[in-house]
């Protein structure tokens, strides 16, 4: 396989009738979760700051004969995140899966790092991940039914040098989800995280093709992950198959911390 060809996945899940949330969805993880969701017959809500971007996703989802709307949001104001999280329950009329994807970096060693490097990963990559959860539990309750899956990273679990305030909010995002699934079980609402290693990503590029060479030979696979490795774990916990599955962190990473 070329290390740009997606993998070709033989997972079929049925999510007619069904509704997701999808944080990030504007490009990179994210759109290729809410494509594949959609592609596997849910309504997508594709959430991210950038409408430009978004309104690409919702397009690419619509010409594959998918169903989807896009919504600009800032994930770290509980404000906005409520406003989204009641505009699509009344759009659709329920809300069963949400996929906390948003985040980003702001890479420096910790002699350097500012307070505002600090702050904005923090802010976006774990306070919005517990606005948009918070949001969703009063529907998904109700309904008796639903999968909060959140992406977290290798870097939260194994920590990567220039990475204080990433790996802490991904770390943070892994002990969020376990005390959420054990809080919202016996409603069956599900709740796991995902966590990806070295992608192929706007996000990775920006690494430069000397250090991705160095990544590769750390990586048993010996090659970076592509977007749809992702999307298809998610789609699995999304999917009736994982209803046993909760607190969970499932590494997608090549071996990388195995």
């Amino acid at each position: 396989m070329a290390e740009t060809e997606a993998p070709k996945h033989g997972i079929q899940v049925d999510l007619r009738d069904q509704v997701a949330i999808v944080t990030g969805a504007s490009q990179g993880i994210g759109r290729a979760i809410a494509v594949m969701l959609a592609r596997s017959g849910a309504k997508v809500a594709c959430v991210a700051r950038n409408a430009g971007k978004l309104a690409e996703t919702v397009a690419a989802i619509e010409a594959a004969g998918g169903t989807a709307a896009a919504y600009s949001c800032d994930v770290t104001s509980g404000e906005s995140v409520q406003k989204v999280v009641d505009e699509v329950a009344e759009k659709w009329g329920k809300i069963h899966i949400l996929v906390n994807n948003a985040g980003i970096t702001r890479d420096t060693l910790i002699p350097r790092m500012s307070d505002d490097d600090w702050d904005s990963v923090i802010q976006t990559n774990l306070r919005g991940t517990f606005l948009f959860t918070r949001a969703v539990t009063r529907p998904m309750m109700q309904g008796r039914y639903g999968r909060i899956i959140n992406i977290s990273s290798v870097s939260g679990i194994m920590g990567n040098p220039g990475q204080a305030n990433y790996a802490a909010s991904k770390a943070g995002v892994i002990g969020m989800t376990r005390v959420v699934a054990k809080e919202l079980a016996s409603r069956k609402v599900t709740v796991n995280a995902v966590a990806p290693g070295f992608i192929e990503t706007e996000m990775t590029e920006a690494l430069g093709p000397v250090v991705l060479d160095e990544v590769k030979k750390r990586v048993p696979a010996k090659r970076l992950g592509h977007v749809d490795d992702i999307a298809g774990a998610v789609l699995f916990l999304a999917s009736a198959s994982a209803s046993y599955i909760t607190g969970q962190t499932l590494t997608v990473d090549g071996g990388l911390v195995a």
